[in-house]
């Protein structure tokens, strides 16, 4: 760092808590961690639209002065598991770094301002107009709501002028879509419309611009693939070795993403056998050819991470004698390529705001973890080590039967 960024830090710092200021004493407890987060949602959200990085400065009490907390590994890895917590939606990009303060040690976290606006923790909005961190008000909510219009957007927000909000399903999104996305207190306060609902999660582009966005088809589409070709599901059984075998079972699995993944997952469980073992062991013993757990985090990593535009192609899932393939469109993306794909805390989000909704909707646990959970269920039940392939335009996980 240079002198000048140095003071212009420390002056930062010293000025006390402010617009893009906050201080913190340890990480010590639960509201401690909670209050980190919602400061790192509402720096995010850079309500004032400031466009600079936001600090929290850890390890500085009340009054300015440095704490002496233990600045360790540890304590960063902490920070960074913030981020698989999968409770600040969607992810914004922060960092941590070590800072002489005082001619002590403390901890800063540097929170870039998000590309697609409004980001929740645990539902709710979180926004700094001052130097404190406080709940979105429902003009705060319509100011990020018309900010998030003048950054690139990511493909899952991108706005499809073409449809219309009759395209999608506003009962399924009132009734079961958002209780499980947006706090209920927040959802039971007044003044809010359906379009102002819509686009605060992201299913159209503005209240003033009320086209569905690529997100809004895929969560909320009464026919998603009419307006983003490609988004269902091939499912293919075959008897042999090869796509030349006699077919057993074929189908196009359509849907908004819920319903695609619970169609898919079902299929997968009506063709999973569990053979039984009464000879090689004392007693009985019963495993399936493939783990539920492993097939449910590789498809639903293919629905997260795929590519939506650009592309007419389905996720095709082929289903041989020997061996399972998951095969989603779009390559390896951003920090991730082909050379570190599927190594550990190695992740990115093509579709940041999908994401979020998977999560909202229950069917992701924690980011970036469903290829080393997969990879654990096969080893558990006894299945050869997950295998993957990917290139430009492709991703393709297989999975090798268990021997019975």
């Amino acid at each position: 760092m240079s002198d000048a960024a140095f003071s212009s830090l420390t002056t930062l710092i010293q000025a006390g808590e402010s617009l893009r200021c906050e201080w913190k004493s340890d990480l010590s407890s639960k509201d401690n961690k909670e209050k980190i987060c919602r400061t790192i949602c509402a720096f995010a959200n850079d309500i004032a639209n400031t466009r600079a990085l936001g600090y929290l400065a850890l390890g500085i009490d009340k009054n300015g002065r440095p704490t002496g907390l233990a600045i360790t590994d540890e304590l960063e890895l902490q920070i960074q598991n913030i981020r698989g917590e999968g409770k600040i939606t969607p992810l914004p990009s922060f960092s941590t770094r070590r800072f002489e303060y005082q001619g002590q040690t403390i901890l800063l976290i540097e929170v870039n301002p998000a590309i697609s606006p409004p980001v929740k923790y645990e539902g709710r909005i979180w926004v700094r107009p001052g130097n404190a961190t406080q709940l979105a008000s429902l003009e705060d909510e319509r100011r990020l709501n018309e900010k998030r219009r003048a950054f690139d957007q990511p493909d899952d927000c991108q706005v499809l002028a073409h449809c219309r909000i009759e395209d999608l399903d506003l009962a399924y999104f009132k009734a079961s879509y958002l209780p499980q996305a947006i706090a209920r207190d927040v959802l039971e306060a007044n003044g809010r419309t359906i379009e102002e609902q819509l686009a605060s999660s992201k299913m159209i582009g503005s209240v003033t611009d009320p086209h569905p966005t690529v997100l809004g088809l895929l969560c909320l589409g009464l026919s998603p693939a009419d307006n983003v070709p490609g988004a269902y599901v091939q499912f293919l059984r075959v008897a042999g070795t090869d796509l030349d075998s006699p077919v057993l079972d074929e189908a196009q699995i359509h849907g908004h993403v819920a319903d695609l993944i619970r169609q898919t997952e079902a299929k997968f469980a009506a063709h999973n056998q569990t053979p039984v073992d009464f000879i090689s062991q004392a007693t009985e013993q019963r495993a399936p050819y493939y783990p539920k757990v492993a097939f449910e985090q590789l498809f639903r990593n293919a629905v997260m991470h795929r590519a939506y535009l650009g592309t007419h192609s389905p996720i095709r899932i082929y289903w041989y004698q020997d061996r399972l393939e998951i095969t989603s469109p779009g390559g390896p993306y951003g920090m991730v390529t082909e050379q570190n794909f599927g190594q550990p805390h190695m992740t990115d989000y093509r579709n940041p705001n999908l994401a979020a909704a998977l999560r909202d909707l229950g069917y992701v646990q924690r980011f970036g973890a469903g290829i080393a959970n997969a990879r654990q269920a096969l080893l558990n039940n006894g299945n050869p080590p997950l295998e993957h392939q990917c290139g430009p335009g492709f991703v393709t996980f297989t999975m090798r039967q268990r021997s019975s």
